[in-house]
């Protein structure tokens, strides 16, 4: 049967056991601040990336543009089209 003194030194043991496995883990508050960098940036780069694909939508509606005026001005001048 164990005694006071046994079940003692067994909590210690586990409690020094627990604390060598987890000293290096964050702490609640590092952990979160951490999650809350790393959304942010996130969010930057989602913001980015938006904003990067509505250039790309932009550009791509100034050449259409572009093209139909090219193909008018070749059409009225009687230039063949450069292919």
């Amino acid at each position: 049967m164990l005694t006071q003194n046994d079940v003692k030194v067994i909590e210690e043991i586990v409690e020094e056991k627990i604390s060598a496995k987890t000293k290096l883990l964050p702490t609640k508050e590092e952990f979160f601040s951490n999650m809350d960098e790393v959304m942010g940036e996130l969010k930057n780069t989602r913001e980015s990336l938006d904003l990067h694909t509505g250039q790309h939508a932009d550009i791509h509606d100034q050449i259409d543009t572009h093209e139909t005026r090219i193909e008018t001005l070749e059409k009225h001048l009687h230039i063949a089209p450069v292919v």
